[in-house]
C-alpha cells in the first residue's frame, strides 16, 4: 500500500474529506446553540379555558433546555403534559425565535375517588377543581365504565327530574346510584347483574309505584333494584309490618320475621 501512491491519495483524500464532515457538523452544531436561536416567545394557538398560560411558559423556560434548533420536543410535550388540566399538547417551531403551542385541556366530568377527577373520555386526572361535580368511584381499571355509565343513566333518569349526584361500583362489581329530585336524594341499589335493566324497569314502572307513593304524601329514600319481578323501598319513619310465621318450636311461641313490600 505504501507503495502504491494512487492507495495514499485515496486514503488521504478520504481523510480529509472525514475531517471536513466532522468540523463541518461541529461548526452546525455551535452555530444552532447559539443565543441567537433561543425561544424568545411561546404562542399559545388557542385561548386556554382552566391550565395556567403562565405555568405553561414557566415550565418551558426553566425546565426545558435548546434553541431553535436544538430543544428536543418529546421532553417538551411530556414535560408539558404534567401541568395540571393539560390532556395533550401539540409544539411547533415558527422561524426564528418562536414556540408554538396547542393545548387540549381535561373536560371536567366528575370527581373520582374523592382524591381525583374523571374526564368526559373517561380518563382520571388530578387537578384542582372547586365547583360541584357529581362522585364516580370504584376500582381504578373501571373509571372508563362508570364515567360511561354516569352519562347514560343521567339520560335514563332525566325524564324522572333526577340527576345523579353519586354513582359507585363495588369491588365485586355491585352498582349503587344516588340520585337527586328538587325535593330529596334517593338512594338505588342495582346490585351485579344487568344494572341498566333494573335501572330502566325502575324508570317505567315510577309513575304507578315510586310516583304513586310521593302523590299520596309518602316520601321514599332507599329503593333495592335487585329483585326479579320488582323492588323494595324504604320510607324514614315508617315501621315496617311484623308478620308472625308458625314454625319452630310449639313451646317456645311462633317466630317473627319482617318483609318489605315489593313492587
Amino acid at each position: 500500500m505504501w507503495d502504491n501512491a494512487n492507495q495514499l491519495n485515496r486514503v488521504a483524500s478520504l481523510l480529509c474529506m472525514t475531517v471536513a464532515v466532522a468540523l463541518a457538523l461541529t461548526l452546525v452544531l455551535w452555530v444552532a446553540g447559539q443565543p441567537t436561536f433561543a425561544y424568545r416567545e411561546v404562542r399559545m394557538k388557542a385561548p386556554l379555558k382552566r391550565a395556567s398560560a403562565v405555568h405553561i411558559e414557566a415550565v418551558i423556560r426553566e425546565e426545558l433546555s435548546g434553541t431553535f434548533f436544538t430543544m428536543n420536543l418529546d421532553d417538551a410535550r411530556r414535560a408539558l403534559q404534567a401541568v395540571p388540566w393539560i390532556r395533550t399538547v401539540g409544539l411547533r417551531r415558527l422561524w426564528p425565535h418562536h414556540l408554538q403551542v396547542t393545548v387540549e385541556e381535561h373536560e371536567p366530568l366528575a370527581r373520582w375517588n374523592d382524591s381525583e377527577l374523571v374526564n368526559t373520555r373517561g380518563e382520571v386526572f388530578s387537578a384542582d377543581w372547586n365547583e360541584e361535580l357529581p362522585l364516580l368511584a370504584g376500582p381504578a381499571a373501571r373509571a372508563a365504565e362508570v364515567a360511561t355509565r354516569y352519562r347514560a343513566w343521567s339520560e335514563l333518569l332525566a325524564p324522572l327530574a333526577m340527576h345523579i349526584a353519586e354513582i359507585r361500583v363495588s369491588a365485586r362489581g355491585s352498582w349503587l346510584v344516588r340520585a337527586l329530585t328538587p325535593e330529596r336524594a334517593l338512594t338505588l341499589e342495582l346490585g351485579r347483574e344487568e344494572p341498566e335493566q333494573r335501572l330502566a324497569r325502575f324508570v317505567a314502572a315510577h309513575s304507578r309505584s315510586i310516583g304513586a307513593l310521593e302523590r299520596s304524601g309518602i316520601k321514599v329514600e332507599q329503593i333495592d333494584l335487585r329483585y326479579r319481578n320488582g323492588f323494595a323501598v324504604r320510607v324514614p319513619g315508617f315501621r315496617e309490618r311484623v308478620l308472625p310465621q308458625r314454625i319452630g318450636n310449639p313451646k317456645t311461641g311462633p317466630l317473627a320475621s319482617t318483609r318489605k313490600s315489593a313492587w
